[in-house]
């Protein structure tokens, strides 16, 4: 009988071990049906699919990158400030002149700052830096609402790995998130206009495009 009651132990032990698991496969199989409630994936890959299907994803990723090689990404910052220079102001402008030309096109500002200080001041200083961009892009004609300085990385993404006052570290940086859904220059999720005016841009010539510089802007003012 001995066998046959260890069998038994190590069989209750085996489902009361699948029964406390935490994955909740197993929690579902031990409980009544049903009771396996939404653990936060529900509907990603529906969301995913329906981006690259109506184009906003491949298009979001295409217009990033002409952006991002186009103008100024990033401007600096003077230590423990989040005061805008005549430099940052030069690209911010140069910036201000790329998105409007993308009414449809919504951004994001990520500020960042050196290691030094502590961690809780740098994520204010770099979210402060962030809205300071977000601020000054707002006075050259682009709607508050297509802006959003949604994070601070604080001092956890260096561009130069250093302990002291780096100034490239001290930085935002302006990228492409998305589209306005509710400008009336998005057509049922096919961005047509948006498309074909951007094929129209592209058989113009360069001058006439965003090329302006930081130069370019000083000579005019």
């Amino acid at each position: 009988m001995k066998p046959i009651i260890t069998v038994a132990l190590t069989s209750s032990l085996a489902l009361s071990a699948c029964g406390a698991s935490q994955d909740p496969v197993y929690t579902q199989f031990y409980r009544e049906a049903g009771s396996l409630v939404d653990t936060g994936q529900f509907g990603n890959a529906t969301a995913s699919n329906t981006l690259i299907m109506t184009g906003e994803e491949g298009y979001t990723f295409d217009l990033a990158n002409r952006f991002a090689s186009e103008v100024i990404t990033t401007v600096n910052f003077s230590f423990n400030s989040s005061q805008l220079d005549g430099g940052a102001q030069d690209a911010l402008r140069q910036q201000a002149n790329w998105i409007r030309q993308f009414p449809e096109v919504r951004f994001k500002v990520f500020g960042h700052t050196d290691a030094v200080g502590s961690s809780g001041y740098n994520k204010r200083l770099g979210l402060a830096r962030a809205n300071a961009v977000v601020r000054f892009l707002s006075t050259q004609g682009i709607d508050r609402s297509r802006l959003e300085a949604v994070a601070s990385f604080g001092e956890t993404q260096p561009l130069i790995v250093s302990q002291g006052r780096e100034r490239r570290n001290r930085r935002t940086v302006t990228e492409v998130s998305g589209f306005v859904k509710t400008n009336p220059a998005v057509l049922d999720g096919k961005y047509a206009q948006i498309i074909y005016r951007d094929y129209i841009q592209s058989a113009q010539a360069p001058s006439q495009l965003s090329g302006i510089t930081g130069a370019d802007l000083r000579t005019e003012q």
